[in-house]
């Protein structure tokens, strides 16, 4: 592949069996946004760390975003400093209902400046990876989201929110979905 992917977690940063870490792991050359040390749940520290990152990286980037990182990109997007080749988007967090418990509080993340959830489309190419059983996102509601950024909808199946809890690990569709963004 000739061009570098951003992988941009979500919350819960990097987690070692998550089909993110599977796919950075087969993608040589491949970067990932590094976790914040202070203002964790800050939207603006997020999106200012995704930033740093595309910096540092010279040529074409597919980002490949999961959870509230494929929100963190949303938001960069509405103020981009360069231009992204195409982005994989898998089972964004549907930050605006409260989310199940273990997670932040809806006033907490809209306390940070998560909501509302950027809505602009987006200035390159994008696929949204959807789950029928995400317990963080219903499919519809992350349809519609898709719509709104001008990205192609990928119907995952019941992966629920394709991380380990939900029994993912390596996630078969990924490697291929961000060849093609690549190869675009």
């Amino acid at each position: 592949m000739s061009v570098t992917v951003l992988f941009v977690p979500g919350l819960r940063d990097h987690i070692a069996d998550h089909w993110q870490s599977h796919a950075a792991r087969a993608l040589p050359g491949s970067v990932t946004v590094e976790p914040l040390s202070e203002d964790r749940l800050s939207l603006a520290a997020r999106v200012s760390a995704l930033d740093a990152a595309l910096q540092a990286i010279e040529g074409e980037v597919v980002l490949a975003a999961h959870s509230a990182g494929c929100l963190m990109v949303a938001a960069w997007a509405t103020h981009p400093t360069r231009t992204i080749k195409g982005a994989l988007l898998a089972t964004p967090a549907d930050v605006e209902n409260p989310l199940p418990e273990g997670y932040p509080t809806l006033s907490d993340l809209t306390a940070h400046g998560w909501c509302p959830m950027a809505r602009e489309p987006l200035p390159f190419p994008a696929v949204v990876a959807a789950s029928h059983n995400d317990p963080l996102a219903s499919f519809e509601r992350i349809a519609g989201v898709a719509q709104s950024w001008g990205a192609e909808l990928f119907d995952a199946g019941e992966v629920g929110h394709l991380n380990p809890p939900a029994g993912f690990g390596a996630w078969n569709d990924a490697l291929p979905l961000i060849a093609r963004l690549a190869s675009r």
